[in-house]
């Protein structure tokens, strides 16, 4: 695979961990440049202008026909957090968030207003299609829910406010569904925690695939096996570099096979999602 860019022109500089353009960042590059997920909070609560900020900014976020077609849910009772610990895959530090916000792709809402306004029996009157939300109205509201949480997100950096998304919520799907009295038309779609950092000097960021890997112009490029190593690398250095490798594993690709996409809890998500989409597109109530 050929680089999409020049030799040597790559927005991320691993030595420094800092993205580099060519010119001085301007405050909001700053904050997406710099955000990295923070799961160490003090027991300081969010003060009540920022929990508002986040959520406005959410509220702002694009959205499909602006039809926002998702909802947020604050969890504020600490048995729920404690129970979410559990559920997303036994992470304590949930529990422990100031501020706990759930993503839920949503069309419950419309439906419901569909049917207060009278829309399926006028459409009937005009010969038109009556129809329940499938597979692309998910797929759409999901697209919502996750633009408004990267909003909320930014936001909340912006404001010296960490945060982290917790995918695991795609789990346990009937679990969920019931702690949170969930309609048949809303999915949860992620989870975010908040707060403020309980580190005063922030860990290096991450370090991410370049971009010749990610990147591709006008048709995908499948990746080629003798670039992968080369992928890899920058990740490799920064956690792998005494090989310490997961359960057996002899290299970073059969590290992530094993750990992540071998793992139970992603048996359990792919369960949860399916349950989630069959009971969304289910022919009857």
């Amino acid at each position: 695979m050929r680089s999409k860019f020049e030799a040597g022109n790559n927005l991320c500089d691993n030595e420094t961990n800092l993205f580099t353009l060519g010119e001085p960042m301007n405050p909001t590059l700053e904050v997406l440049f710099q955000r990295r997920s923070v799961r160490a909070y003090t027991d300081l609560p969010l003060a009540a202008d920022h929990r508002e900020t986040i959520l406005q900014a959410a509220f702002r976020a694009p959205t499909a026909g602006n039809m926002m077609l998702y909802s947020i849910i604050e969890v504020e009772d600490q048995a729920i957090k404690d129970r979410l610990a559990e559920t997303c895959d036994h992470q304590p530090f949930i529990a422990r968030a100031p501020f706990l916000l759930l993503f839920l792709a949503d069309y419950q809402r419309w439906m419901d207003a569909f049917d207060f306004a009278g829309a399926p029996r006028r459409a009937a009157e005009l010969g038109l299609p009556q129809r329940r939300p499938q597979e692309g109205d998910l797929l759409l509201a999901m697209s919502d829910a996750l633009i408004a949480a990267q909003n909320a997100v930014i936001a909340a950096e912006s404001l010296g406010v960490g945060s982290c998304y917790i995918g695991d919520i795609l789990e346990q799907y009937e679990v969920h569904r019931e702690m949170f009295n969930l309609p048949r038309y809303t999915l949860p779609v992620t989870l975010v925690c908040f707060g403020y950092p309980k580190r005063e000097t922030p860990p290096g960021l991450a370090p991410r695939y370049a971009a010749e890997f990610i990147l591709h112009r006008n048709q995908y490029q499948r990746l080629q096996e003798q670039d992968a190593q080369r992928m890899f690398a920058p990740i490799q250095e920064r956690y792998f570099s005494a090989g310490n490798y997961y359960n057996g594993a002899q290299n970073l690709a059969q590290h992530f096979y094993l750990r992540k996409f071998t793992a139970d809890f992603s048996f359990e998500m792919s369960r949860s999602t399916r349950a989630m989409i069959r009971a969304w597109c289910a022919e009857e109530e």
